[in-house]
């Protein structure tokens, strides 16, 4: 399913794809194609049906320290004519599966923001974390800018984008970042029992639209999201599984899938 990478370990097992960021030499600093790599990688889990969860992490001891700073004070003085402050042409938010964020240990700056674009984050309580590009002379990129303030309110994301300040675990879950903090060997063992309980226990076609209207909804007004949500109810329940899950229920068995992992009004 993926191809030989330079930065990234891969691993399935039974619908999970766990994506490892591998340049421990470097804290995982985004660099020598991680981009363009984990890119393809999330591009490979979103075609394939038999994939239902991916879940994001770091070779310890970091999570991603970052951009690479090897080229010194040229590393965003010269960004080239092919320059986004993206970070990724593939966020989290557009697969139709859910990525679930394993920050196993350092997350800064661009580290972070790639969590940031993931549904589910689970951190380490030990570690730093930090949107820190205000103290490099640059800024928040990986649109964190439009992230945070729907995920943690204004207040807080000024805290987070405008200080450039650093805060452990326990702060990213007061600050609303983290979805759970754990000890740092923990942390993917969590992710990867959450990211277990959605394949084996959820119905693929469900997640997904539930997904979508979930990342859509930043744009959308009250009356509109009710209407998604009637469409994306007439969708579902036209399909098998919307029996599937009540006969499974009270057969006391797991339930038989059969719709495909991808939004059915899209």
């Amino acid at each position: 399913m993926f191809p030989g990478y330079r930065t990234l370990l891969t691993e399935s097992d039974g619908g999970v794809v766990t994506l490892t960021l591998n340049r421990p030499e470097r804290r995982n600093a985004f660099g020598d194609g991680m981009r363009d790599e984990l890119a393809d990688a999330y591009t490979r889990c979103n075609e394939a049906d038999d994939v239902r969860v991916i879940v994001l992490t770091g070779a310890p001891p970091a999570f991603c320290a970052g951009a690479d700073l090897a080229a010194g004070d040229q590393t965003f003085a010269a960004p080239g004519p092919e320059f986004s402050a993206a970070g990724i042409p593939v966020p989290a938010w557009s697969l139709s599966k859910p990525v679930i964020a394993a920050v196993n240990g350092h997350a800064i700056g661009l580290g972070l923001t790639l969590a940031l674009q993931c549904d589910i984050r689970i951190f380490a309580a030990d570690a730093r974390y930090g949107v820190v590009q205000v103290r490099r002379g640059v800024v928040g990129d990986a649109y964190s800018h439009w992230a945070l303030p729907r995920l943690v309110g204004i207040a807080r994301a000024a805290e987070i984008l405008l200080t450039g300040a650093t805060f452990d675990g326990h702060r990213a879950a007061e600050l609303g970042i983290a979805s759970r903090v754990l000890p740092a060997d923990e942390v993917l063992p969590a992710a990867l029992a959450v990211a277990r309980d959605i394949a084996d226990n959820t119905a693929p076609m469900s997640v997904a639209a539930s997904k979508r209207l979930l990342w859509d909804s930043f744009e959308l007004s009250r009356d509109e999201v009710g209407e998604r949500e009637t469409e994306i109810h007439r969708a579902v329940m036209a399909h098998d599984d919307a029996k599937e899950g009540v006969r499974a229920m009270q057969a006391g068995r797991p339930p038989r899938w059969s719709g495909r992992p991808v939004d059915p009004t899209r």
